[in-house]
């Protein structure tokens, strides 16, 4: 391996540990006095709309490589990966300046009590599961989407298609499930 290329390598595992890291102490740093200058509160569902959008294109990706039509196939996984960032900094925005929404939390008092906990029953236990198994995936996506791009910019599509067949589900996965989060707790939003 060149220097060049351990470099890269090097570049991506730091930001894989960065990234989580910055994200979780996000919901421990407290929130700033005064107001964003817009509306955080229409965030989620442009998060929602933003991981639509790239299930969607994923989907297409997928559709576009088995069919043969490389050129499509690069597109579609650019915008993907655009469409992400954007995601990622835009929720970040979005918890530096609100608490956590709670599951259940009808009367939005911050504290998920007997009574609410009794409405949504089982369903609770629905969604966590599937939080839970987005949030350690969208942690573990970070590596592997820039590792299948940069095994693709480096032309070394034997790797590229190894490590794609890991990547495209659990991407597509973490995308599919932030919409499905995102309608099952958007009730609760203040």
């Amino acid at each position: 391996m060149d220097l060049k290329n351990k470099n890269l390598n090097v570049a991506i595992t730091i930001i894989s540990i960065v990234i989580p890291v910055l994200v979780a102490i996000l919901f421990y740093l407290p929130r700033p006095e005064g107001e964003a200058g817009f509306n955080v509160n229409i965030l989620p569902l442009f998060h929602a709309i933003l991981n639509s959008a790239t299930a969607v294109l994923l989907a297409g990706s997928l559709y576009f490589i088995r069919i043969g039509q490389i050129k499509a196939h690069k597109i579609t996984n650019l915008i993907a990966v655009i469409l992400s960032v954007v995601f990622l900094i835009s929720y970040v925005t979005y918890h530096f300046y609100t608490d956590s929404t709670k599951f259940g939390d009808l009367n939005h008092d911050g504290i998920v009590d007997a009574a609410e906990k009794a409405l949504i029953g089982g369903t609770r236990y629905v969604y966590y599961f599937i939080l839970l198994t987005h949030i350690v995936l969208a942690a573990i996506i970070v590596p592997l989407v820039l590792f299948t791009l940069l095994r693709a910019f480096q032309t070394d599509y034997v790797r590229h298609k190894k490590i794609a067949r890991i990547t495209w589900p659990i991407w597509f996965y973490v995308a599919v499930t932030g919409v499905v989060v995102y309608v099952m707790i958007s009730p609760y939003y203040a």
